[in-house]
């Protein structure tokens, strides 16, 4: 069973509650002072309070969407994904190869014209050499025959770090809210690309293009953007780009705007930083390039670089959010530019979680609507 099944869950709560009543029947029975009564109790004590943080740990992790599985969970997810080619009269190959499809769920409906559809893909980057799984949400309008010659804008959705895609589409239930906001004319239809930065896992690249290594940013600015103009119709003008994200995705969507504006119309940043880190996950992303280092700062980039024409979205939180002054400061930074278009979300409270987020997304999408075309 895997790591995020309802079944794992379940049986974790009760192992961990029949362990806490065995607990308490077991214990005056082993009130000697007997080493084995000892022994007994403190196997009784670490049996139970492991039970308890199993469970509240499977149960976090199915909230958040931390972990996709026992491998990801142990840092043994590091294989690339494969290339494979099928012959003439069998899926085509090209840089996205379509696994598997399914319908929106929680919508009236099942046919692709009234409730969309959602498509597992792997995206193959080609020059990148890159390869990642990601989920294609692409909305009823997309299979009417009305719109059939219709082209329609697209927005990169990105989750934190480690995170996963499958989050993105269940927990932030981006689809669900964006077939919504579009129904109630809110928002025009959108294609919706959803997937995690980490493109070469167990690394968090944050999105750089790393000497010697992944070159994640290539991978969004110009493998990504080409390989769904391949297979989708999705706008092929910058003006139909946007991209989207949540804490480390939220850097990257900024980052990831900001350098490439011929290629991203807006970028919305949902909790974002504002400066790579180097820690242990990301291992040294830069070998000594100061350059590449000082451009993935972004208040550097303002200060020293041609403010990029692009429109974004930052959010925060007065209480809950540790990024509310570095957000205040960076909005200031954008203001000064007179070329760069800046917009905040702002909340009273909220924490660094998917919560906070779901609260911010559909006026975030709203944003991201209007300022895409659908050419």
């Amino acid at each position: 069973m895997g790591l995020t099944s309802n079944k794992v869950l379940a049986l974790t709560i009760v192992l961990a509650i029949v362990l806490f009543v065995g607990t308490v029947w077991l214990w005056p029975r082993l009130a000697r002072q007997s080493w084995r009564a000892v022994g007994g109790r403190v196997g009784l004590m670490l049996a139970t309070q492991l039970g308890l943080f199993a469970s509240v740990g499977l149960a976090a992790n199915q909230a958040f969407g931390f972990y996709a599985s026992w491998a990801d969970l142990f840092g043994q997810e590091t294989d690339q994904g494969i290339v494979v080619d099928h012959a003439a009269g069998g899926a085509t190959s090209g840089p996205i190869q379509v696994l598997s499809s399914s319908s929106l769920q929680g919508v009236r409906g099942r046919s692709p014209q009234t409730a969309g559809q959602i498509q597992k893909v792997d995206i193959i980057g080609r020059k990148s050499h890159i390869a990642t799984p990601a989920f294609v949400y692409l909305p009823p309008e997309y299979f009417q025959p009305q719109y059939r010659t219709r082209t329609f804008p697209a927005a990169v959705v990105l989750t934190g770090y480690p995170g996963t895609a499958q989050a993105l589409v269940d927990k932030l239930r981006y689809p669900h809210t964006a077939q919504q906001l579009a129904k109630g004319g809110r928002m025009q239809p959108m294609i919706l690309v959803m997937m995690r930065p980490t493109v070469a896992p167990p690394r968090d690249t944050e999105c750089v293009d790393i000497p010697g290594g992944p070159q994640a940013e290539t991978f969004f600015a110009q493998d990504l953007p080409e390989a769904v103009l391949a297979h989708y119709r999705a706008g092929k003008r910058p003006g139909s780009w946007g991209i989207i994200g949540d804490s480390t995705g939220g850097y990257c969507a900024l980052k990831v705007a900001m350098h490439h504006p011929n290629v991203y119309a807006a970028g919305a940043g949902l909790s974002p930083y504002y400066k790579a880190p180097i820690d242990p996950t990301t291992g040294d992303l830069f070998h000594g390039d100061k350059k590449l280092q000082n451009r993935a700062d972004l208040n550097w980039l303002l200060q020293h670089e041609q403010a990029p024409d692009t429109s974004l979205l930052v959010t925060s939180s007065k209480v809950g959010e540790h990024n509310y002054k570095d957000t205040l400061k960076f909005i200031a930074r954008v203001q000064a530019t007179n070329r760069t278009r800046i917009s905040s979300i702002i909340l009273d409270s909220g924490g660094h979680n998917f919560n906070t987020w779901r609260r911010e997304i559909p006026a975030t999408l709203q944003w991201m609507s209007g300022r895409l075309t659908d050419r």
